[in-house]
């Protein structure tokens, strides 16, 4: 069986061209997948928009609001880092919809990807750091709602530390959030993860996979979750604008493997979302993000 990948036209929303956060790649992605033969055409699983009653389950009813409205206050927009027009609003809608969709395949056949998600730093109030709506917290308290599933893990490899998503699981005994992330980054005031490993700057490929051989089966065996959400962030890479380690291309397909591969050999259901990558070089940025559907078909 083939990979089940989800992606949405709506992923790629318009913002002005010389915006820092490199929006085309979601589109970008989709195409590589095509033309590598990980997809075929037209294969895409496409989620529906999310609705409002989804995401507040996650977030604040009067952020959603806002944002469904494109009203978002100007301070909370300068904080998110994007602007908050209809469009990204209707972005993040899918987005989020599309890591559900992705769990939910991931329940049915073992494991399946997004093109996007991965918005890790909104919180519970309002999003933050290029994120909008927090697709994964979103996801869980849903299929946990629904009764899909009663226990989830975070496992965010993202080189940002995933503070919204702890926050919004904070004493939270049913979701186990692990974010292994570079210590001097993004965001300044950290919130803490259950289990939180702050690396080095320059940390290279050896390194990094020594430190997640030694914390991610021994958290995967102790909780035993249902369902397993890694954020496969690319930023991690050592010629990545906002990232402070020095994995290679050759490191971060070894990393997605070793996830991978132990989430499933213990027989637990895996979804990947995008997470980030910041290069100025979209063809290149996305190819390196597809790395992550590239090793999930080795196990699809």
């Amino acid at each position: 069986m083939s990979l089940a990948v989800v992606h949405h036209p709506a992923f790629c929303a318009e913002i002005p061209a010389n915006h820092r956060f490199p929006m085309n790649k979601f589109r970008r992605v989709a195409e590589v997948l095509v033309e590598e033969g990980i997809v075929v055409p037209g294969g895409f699983h496409q989620p529906v928009p999310a609705p409002a009653a989804w995401v507040a389950l996650a977030h604040d009813r009067a952020y959603v609001d806002q944002v469904f409205s494109a009203n978002v206050p100007a301070p909370v927009a300068r904080e998110i880092g994007l602007p908050m027009s209809e469009a990204v609003g209707f972005r993040a809608r899918c987005a989020t919809a599309g890591t559900v969709l992705t769990a939910n395949l991931a329940l049915e056949h073992g494991i399946a990807c997004n093109t996007a998600g991965g918005s890790h730093h909104a919180r519970k109030l309002h999003g933050a750091g290029f994120c909008v709506f927090n697709d994964v917290a979103v996801a869980i308290r849903l299929l946990m709602a629904d009764g899909a599933i009663r226990r989830a893990m975070v496992v965010d490899l993202d080189v940002h530390q995933g503070d919204g998503t702890a926050q919004i699981f904070t004493d939270d005994p049913a979701v186990f959030t692990l974010s292994v992330h570079a210590r001097r980054n993004y965001p300044v005031r950290k919130v803490a993860s259950t289990l939180d490993i702050a690396l080095e700057d320059g940390l290279g490929d050896a390194a990094y996979l020594e430190v997640l051989a030694a914390s991610l089966p021994q958290a995967l065996a102790s909780y035993r979750p249902d369902i397993v959400f890694f954020n496969a962030g690319v930023d991690p890479h050592e010629d990545d604008r906002l990232g402070r380690l020095s994995l290679s291309d050759e490191g971060l397909e070894a990393r997605d493997r070793f996830v991978i591969r132990t989430v499933r050999a213990a027989g637990i259901p895996l979804a990947g979302v995008l997470g980030g990558g910041y290069l100025a070089d979209i063809d290149r940025l996305a190819r390196r993000h597809a790395t992550l559907h590239r090793v999930a078909a080795e196990f699809a």
